[in-house]
């Protein structure tokens, strides 16, 4: 399932992630690159400090938790830190695939989902755009500051080139309780129809069903 959600991050969250983005050093982004990536991958990734990458891999990973459009979706074990991304004019991430085991030893995770939180407004810059091949095409992608996009981490994605301006991003990638996208999918649609019943008509003896309904779906599908 490939998802965007709006807004998922305020002006203020913006705001305070850009500055603080704007006072470290980057590093060529094949020094995090698989030896496949490495040959498609050209970007620049933050250099973080100790405390930074602690402050910020909170805020970015709280604020997507707050959101139930996220929460339902993705129905999260495990999500790693934020990646943040900068491409400048002529950079661009060629054809790949996302290496489906991340972290170290003792926090290994299969990346079952990906996700891209925009942080550039997108008339700041020229091309790149996210294109992510589904079985209905490609999808271009390029959204406003503050929004995210969730798509299969086994997808065949790219970042076109930037032929002007400045794009950055905060990437991660989770694993999820329910390993099947088809069943996250089922879940994602009953997770919305429940959150609505329960907001509206809480002691209605369908909403008990639906509610019923889904907590043991996940329970039969989870792997937890």
């Amino acid at each position: 399932m490939l998802l965007k959600i709006s807004s998922v991050f305020n002006v203020s969250v913006l705001d305070n992630i850009v500055e603080m983005l704007g006072k470290v050093n980057y590093i060529d982004g094949k020094a995090t690159a698989g030896d496949a990536a490495k040959r498609v991958k050209h970007n620049e990734e933050s250099q973080l400090s100790a405390k930074q990458a602690q402050y910020l891999d909170q805020l970015v990973v709280s604020t997507l938790a707050e959101n139930s459009d996220f929460r339902n979706a993705a129905l999260p074990h495990q999500v790693s830190q934020p990646v943040f991304a900068r491409y400048t004019k002529g950079m661009s991430y060629g054809e790949h695939i996302d290496d489906p085991i991340m972290g170290g030893v003792g926090g290994r995770f299969r990346t079952d989902v990906a996700v891209t939180v925009f942080l550039s407004k997108p008339e700041s810059y020229s091309g790149g755009e996210l294109v992510i091949n589904t079985t209905f095409g490609e999808q271009q992608i390029k959204l406003s500051a503050g929004d995210i996009v969730m798509y299969p981490a086994s997808s065949l994605h790219r970042v076109n080139e930037i032929t002007d301006g400045e794009r950055l991003v905060a990437v991660c990638w989770l694993q999820s309780m329910v390993r099947d996208p088809a069943q996250r999918e089922i879940l994602y649609e009953l997770g919305k129809a429940r959150d609505n019943m329960l907001a509206t008509s809480v002691d209605d003896k369908d909403t008990k069903r639906v509610d019923h309904a889904y907590v043991n779906l996940v329970r039969m599908w989870s792997e937890v």
